[in-house]
């Protein structure tokens, strides 16, 4: 099975050919999801005692499994936050595999390392944090969050150890993201939540009232939002960040989706405030075209986030007491692979401006999203979108209404869009985060909700 033998050589040509096909393609289909048991129909028992070979797994994957996967890179894929990869860092992600790296240590992958380093240095600064800021690249925003929180814990721990609370809390919105609510249930902390104003926003001015009506002194962080999922809605970081200096709180920031928006000129003023975070996450892979999974986890001081996460061991002395960097000191988890790279790779291979006006034109797209719902009476818009988040509702239309259309919209090969609910109603949103996607996408799907 380790060799690289005349059968590996032809599987190789193979798994490339498939490979160049798929990513060459100009108009790839949506595909869509199919039951558990017409898959047992159609593709059977894959894993025998001998075995079926790699270009008869290869075909079965592209003839059926793949086909029962719906297209997260395509223009019309507008639920949930899509993701969409430069071919760069698409490419770049077959290597990384055929590189057998490991990049939890600075002694086993310092190239590695150091690579992903910069673009964590490039997504700090456009932030405003100091040049010592730094971190890591974790799978998602749910490790991410939670990483930076327990980071959080170890410093209130550290600054209180004389006058420990009875529980430790963390406050933050109804909007947060579900990761929040679960990170607190998985450190056994409590969830203090914040009222937003009509505007769906947290501010600072909501935050220490509700604190000082809570009375709840075991609270040692605040948790912000760049982008809410739903509506895509940037909290006032500015007032947040300010509330939590004068009171000793770390201060979070979830951007796991809209921080990407940092790039853009366009909107850059809607993130006024997150250079006074402590810790933020951002999501390459959503709005920042690298391949799942792939999200940045950066700190002010990533010395605490050190001393919080570092595990020892005497296996790991030889790595844990000298100076150098370890990306696994920075997160929960040890074990990782160079996650990183492959969004690396293609910021270097195509420089920032790109990523700039790549992300400027989805914005461009979700404007015109907007607008169309604006000027069509059977729709109406639900949030003023401060990104590329599009939510609105379809007069007259039933929960049921909803679930046929998206449905006979995928059947149909026309686009992806699920309904959510705001509010307590039924709904549906655009999310617009691939530069692929056009005006012309954008009203063929409005055009469907007749």
């Amino acid at each position: 099975m380790h060799r690289y033998d005349a059968t590996t050589e032809v599987l190789a040509e193979a798994v490339m050919s498939y490979s160049r096909e798929r990513m060459s393609m100009g108009d790839v289909p949506l595909d869509a999801p199919r039951t558990a048991a017409e898959l047992q129909a159609l593709v059977g028992q894959t894993i025998t005692t001998q075995g079926m070979g790699g270009e008869k797994a290869l075909r079965l994957f592209g003839d059926v499994l793949a086909q029962a996967c719906i297209t997260v890179d395509h223009p019309r894929y507008l639920s949930f936050i899509p993701c969409a990869p430069t071919k760069a860092a698409t490419l770049f992600d077959l290597v990384v595999s055929a590189s057998s790296l490991y990049a939890g240590t600075w002694m086993e992958g310092s190239g590695a390392v150091y690579a992903e380093n910069q673009a964590l240095a490039w997504l700090s600064g456009l932030a405003g944090l100091p040049e010592s800021a730094g971190g890591v690249f974790v799978p998602g925003g749910t490790y991410g969050n939670l990483s930076a929180l327990v980071a959080a814990r170890y410093r209130a721990r550290q600054q209180r150890a004389a006058d420990l609370p009875r529980r430790w809390a963390i406050a933050g919105t109804a909007n947060a993201h579900s990761s929040i609510v679960s990170a607190c249930d998985v450190m056994d902390v409590d969830f203090v939540g914040v009222p937003v104003g009509e505007d769906g926003r947290l501010t600072g001015t909501a935050l220490r009232e509700t604190l000082a009506r809570a009375g709840h002194d075991g609270v040692f962080a605040v948790v912000a939002t760049a982008g809410t999922t739903n509506l895509g809605i940037v909290d006032d970081l500015d007032s947040v960040g300010a509330v939590c200096a004068e009171l000793g709180l770390w201060f979070h920031v979830d951007g796991a989706y809209g921080l990407a928006g940092l790039a853009a000129p366009s909107v850059r003023h809607r993130f006024d405030g997150i250079e006074r975070a402590d810790s933020f996450v951002v999501d390459p892979h959503k709005w920042l075209f690298a391949p799942f999974d792939c999200c940045a986890l950066v700190y002010r001081d990533p010395a605490l986030a050190r001393a919080a996460h570092t595990q020892r061991a005497g296996y790991l002395d030889v790595v844990t007491e000298g100076d150098e960097i370890n990306p696994s000191d920075y997160a929960v988890g040890l074990t990782r692979r160079a996650r990183g790279l492959p969004f690396w790779f293609s910021l270097a291979t195509h420089g920032t401006q790109a990523y700039t006006d790549a992300v400027e034109r989805t914005l461009t797209v979700a404007r015109h999203a907007a607008q169309s719902v604006r000027e069509r009476p059977q729709l109406e818009l639900l949030h003023e979108p401060d990104l590329s988040v599009v939510c609105f509702r379809r007069v007259g239309w039933t929960p049921q209404d909803y679930r046929a259309w998206s449905q006979q919209l995928l059947a149909q090969d026309k686009g992806f869009v699920v309904s959510t609910t705001h509010a307590g109603e039924t709904c549906t949103r655009l999310a617009v985060v691939n530069p692929e996607t056009t005006e012309a996408d954008i009203d063929l799907i409005l055009d469907s909700m007749v």
